[in-house]
């Protein structure tokens, strides 16, 4: 069973200029933009019309209690000089207001000085007028100007019928507007002031109602990230009652829940291991009392007859196995109890290569291509070298097809050792789990020589070296290992949880 460790996936930070302050500020602000725009326009609607719909009622009663004082003693037939008189004594009245008078019977008009032609007069006013009976009032824009045109009929009614009827006499009033629309542009400039500063304090609410907000996740990605580093006894400090609250107690309960998991994961690793290294070391007895058997055996079987020497023959091959198993049980509990240590000495790399091959009678069968003597020289462990080579050389020997090609170099300061087959290669699927314990590619050699644990010895050996192994296959065929391992010693890759402590975030 591997060690326990934290998932090699990079943490991802959050962003320093966006995330969820940025997406919360924005959001205040475009409600409160929209809520200043709305209010204001809403605002400006209703005082606009307000300040216009006192003006205009103030301009029409005025100008119809003028007309009514004035209309009594008005001929019913009225001349163009009573026109004159009665726009000049209604421009009298009104001298100090700029109000233009205009009146019209039949074909007759009079105005209030020659100057005035009346073009803000529409012709949808003139209609209105000559349908109705009550004042007439249109709002027109002439000239860049703003004016109030008002249309006033002057009507008669008898005793006998209460109805009104038209004299055909009409009265039109100009007014102009700049006092009103100075009332509008004032309110237009005290909204646009008081905008302004409910932007900027709808901004200032915004950052403070993040920063409310954004803490507690703070404080649940800093504890988020110290649990992917291995500290699993990281809380969170839980204040309040709402929604974020309630998000750090379910994290705390989470926390505390898979820190049990681990704990209980760990106790029962140590265990495995313990019981791994337990098992290897007391069969270390009677299987070397069985080797020694199985070698006199092993003398004496020539002279045995066939069955029994078949027999013989097959028991001195499990035991040879059973041992090999047992060492290498050891040599994977010494690695998982953190007992393997490097006794580094410097040597010549491609010496040593030669020794391993040599040693195990491989000369004839691997082609080599080393480095002159002496021209590789580095600070390692040789027993650990010469497992290494001897692992990768053997499992193409077993598992793959000649040639067998061995190549040593130097690459930046590091020795390259990639050994080459020409057989089918390593399938896709296998290559993620080539250097696990006890897995076999081939599932037609489950009961090979092979204990399935030499790969990982090896992975094991170049990690406590800091170097690097991996496994692929080459594109003319056949598998392809490489190792790489520094000319001086690295300190291994930590595999295992950093040290806890506990910290409230």
């Amino acid at each position: 069973m591997s060690p326990l460790r934290p998932s090699p996936r990079a943490v991802r930070h959050p962003s320093r200029h966006g995330g969820l302050r940025l997406r919360l500020v924005a959001g205040f602000t475009v409600v409160a933009v929209v809520s200043c725009l709305s209010t204001g326009v809403l605002t400006f609607r209703e005082a606009r019309t307000g300040v216009l719909q006192q003006s205009q009622d103030a301009v029409v009663r005025q100008f119809r209690d003028s007309v009514d004082a004035r209309a009594p003693g008005f001929p019913d037939a009225p001349s163009r000089s009573d026109l004159n008189a009665m726009v000049g004594d209604l421009a009298y009245t009104h001298r100090s207001q700029q109000w233009r008078f205009l009146a019209t019977y039949g074909d007759e008009r009079a105005v209030y000085g020659p100057q005035d032609s009346f073009d803000v007069l529409t012709p949808e006013l003139r209609r209105s007028v000559r349908t109705r009976t009550a004042a007439v009032f249109q709002r027109v824009h002439h000239d860049g100007r703003s004016f109030l045109v008002v249309g006033l009929p002057v009507t008669y009614a008898s005793s006998a019928d209460v109805s009104a009827a038209a004299t055909g006499l009409v009265l039109y009033l100009v007014v102009p507007q700049e006092t009103e629309q100075l009332y509008v542009r004032a309110l237009i400039t005290a909204i646009e002031r008081a905008t302004l500063p409910a932007l900027g304090l709808a901004v200032l609410i915004a950052l403070l109602v993040a920063r409310g907000v954004l803490r507690p996740v703070r404080a649940l990605g800093r504890a988020t990230r110290r649990m992917a580093a291995g500290h699993l006894d990281t809380r969170l400090t839980v204040s309040g009652s709402d929604e974020l609250a309630e998000l750090s107690r379910t994290f705390n309960d989470t926390a505390a829940a898979l820190e049990q998991s681990v704990a209980e994961l760990r106790r029962m690793e140590a265990r495995a291991r313990r019981f791994a290294a337990d098992v290897s070391h007391e069969l270390r007895t009677p299987l070397a009392a069985m080797t020694a058997v199985t070698d006199v055996l092993d003398e004496q079987s020539s002279g045995l007859d066939q069955i029994t020497g078949e027999a013989v023959r097959l028991v001195s091959e499990e035991t040879a196995r059973l041992a090999r198993l047992v060492d290498d049980l050891m040599e994977i509990s010494r690695f998982d109890a953190g007992a393997a240590e490097l006794g580094v000495d410097e040597i010549d790399l491609a010496e040593s290569v030669r020794r391993t091959l040599a040693a195990r009678g491989w000369l004839d069968r691997v082609s080599t291509d080393l480095p002159a003597g002496g021209a590789l020289r580095a600070r390692v462990d040789p027993r650990r070298v010469d497992v290494v080579v001897a692992n990768l050389v053997g499992n193409a020997l077993r598992h793959g097809e000649p040639p067998v090609t061995l190549r040593l170099t130097d690459a930046d300061g590091w020795a390259v050792i990639t050994v080459t087959d020409r057989g089918p290669g390593i399938p896709e699927a296998d290559l993620p789990h080539i250097f696990e314990r006890f897995y076999k590619a081939s599932r037609a050699r489950v009961r090979s020589e092979s204990s399935g644990l030499g790969l990982a010895i090896t992975a094991e050996n170049v990690r406590l070296h800091g170097g690097r192994v991996r496994a692929g296959n080459d594109p003319g065929g056949g598998a392809v290992f490489t190792v790489e391992l520094p000319l001086r010693p690295r300190p291994a890759a930590d595999t295992s949880p950093g040290e806890e402590r506990r910290e409230s975030t």
